[in-house]
């Protein structure tokens, strides 16, 4: 009863990242259930199961508000669901001393990415470049492959990629993600179910992580309110680091001895604070720089002077 508590957590925790930054559901999660000792594939298989659920749920919401572009779903979300089932599948074939650390590995990039693309320059913004479908294409079955290996990255990948396009608004860019990754979880769980043939994959386990995400889901668009996207991603990518240097570190692959994780540890425990602290600063500066120009801004006349 404690692990299912646990993981409805884990999948609350999941969805509120999800939902304040368009992206890391299935970084955060996968992130956390090898940090309590679950098997890779299986892990990446939880996630995606669950996942199904949420992102239709997440994906309806976005239809209702008319924050969908379909074609850009089906030009995406097709390739997406190729590569999501051929990532699943060559995990499934790996061994677990294996898979872990290239998990990990995958992971620990994507980490990268999520803590300095909101430390250094906040939310993606939109540009002039075109988009097209032979952008879209290659971008579905690189994301779709990523998300399934590393248990996450289809919107980490996808969302900055088709905002600096240009060619969406910002939460049409977030709806069409959102939905299309329903057709890449359920590729990916496919995919695990024919490698791993079901063993490993704990259903109740997948019924917490839906759990905690559907109550999440409305929780997290009160939180962005409250928590600034750009400190809550330098946050989450720097727990995202974290737990995945200390996987490498106790890993066959590096082996670490005691002394040099004490120091790899201070190193990002340090970086990760200046990284909070100047996200911190930066939405203090640009939260002033809006004040000022809305102050600067010629006041309307009142009615009753109009009137006169």
């Amino acid at each position: 009863m404690r692990t299912l508590i646990l993981l409805a957590l884990v999948g609350l925790g999941a969805q509120l990242v999800d939902g304040s930054l368009g992206m890391a559901y299935g970084v955060t999660s996968t992130t956390l259930l090898l940090a309590i000792g679950t098997n890779p594939a299986a892990a990446s298989a939880t996630v995606h199961l669950a996942e199904i659920g949420t992102t239709l749920a997440s994906g309806a919401s976005h239809w209702r508000f008319g924050n969908v572009d379909w074609k850009v779903v089906a030009r995406i979300g097709i390739p997406g669901a190729i590569g999501a089932f051929a990532g699943a599948t060559f995990l499934s074939s790996l061994s677990t001393e294996i898979a872990k650390p290239v998990m990990s590995v995958i992971l620990l990039g994507l980490g990268l990415y999520v803590l300095l693309r909101f430390t250094l320059q906040g939310l993606p913004v939109r540009s002039d470049k075109p988009l097209r479908r032979r952008f879209l294409t290659p971008l579905g079955l690189v994301a779709g492959f990523m998300d399934a290996t590393g248990g996450g990255g289809w919107g980490p990948v996808g969302t900055p990629a088709i905002l600096a396009s240009g060619r969406l608004e910002p939460r049409k860019v977030i709806g069409s993600i959102d939905t299309s990754e329903f057709f890449v979880a359920v590729a990916a769980s496919v995919g695990f179910f024919v490698g791993l043939s079901g063993e490993g994959i704990d259903f109740t386990w997948v019924l917490a992580l839906l759990i905690g995400g559907l109550i999440a889901a409305p929780i997290a668009a009160w939180l962005v309110r409250l928590v600034p996207p750009r400190i809550l991603g330098s946050l989450v990518g720097g727990v995202i680091v974290l737990t995945n240097s200390r996987t490498l570190l106790d890993s066959d692959w590096i082996a670490a001895t005691d002394p040099v994780k004490t120091v790899v540890y201070s190193v990002i425990w340090v970086a990760w604070a200046a990284a909070v602290a100047w996200s911190v600063r930066a939405y203090r500066q640009a939260k002033a720089a809006d004040a000022e120009l809305e102050a600067a801004k010629p006041q309307e006349p009142e009615a009753d002077s109009v009137s006169a």
